[in-house]
C-alpha cells in the first residue's frame, strides 16, 4: 500500500478549517458578549459542536478518496 497525498492534505484542510473557525467565532464576541449568559453558553455550546460537522465527509475522502 503506497501513502497517498490525501492525507497529508486533509490534516491541512482540516487545521486550517479549525483557524477560520476560531476567528470567525472569536470575530463576533463582541456581538455576544453583550447578549445574556444563557445565550453565550448556548452560541458557544453549538459552536464548539458544529465545526464537526464538515469533517465526516473530508475524513471520508482522506481515506478513499470519494467524498459519499
Amino acid at each position: 500500500m503506497t501513502p497517498t497525498w490525501r492525507k497529508p492534505a486533509g490534516m491541512l484542510i482540516i487545521l486550517s478549517l479549525i483557524a477560520i473557525w476560531c476567528v470567525g467565532i472569536v470575530s463576533l464576541s463582541a456581538v455576544v458578549g453583550t447578549w445574556p449568559w444563557w445565550l453565550q453558553a448556548l452560541f458557544y455550546l453549538v459552536a464548539g459542536i458544529v465545526w464537526i460537522l464538515p469533517l465526516k465527509p473530508l475524513l471520508l475522502w482522506m481515506e478513499t478518496g470519494r467524498w459519499r
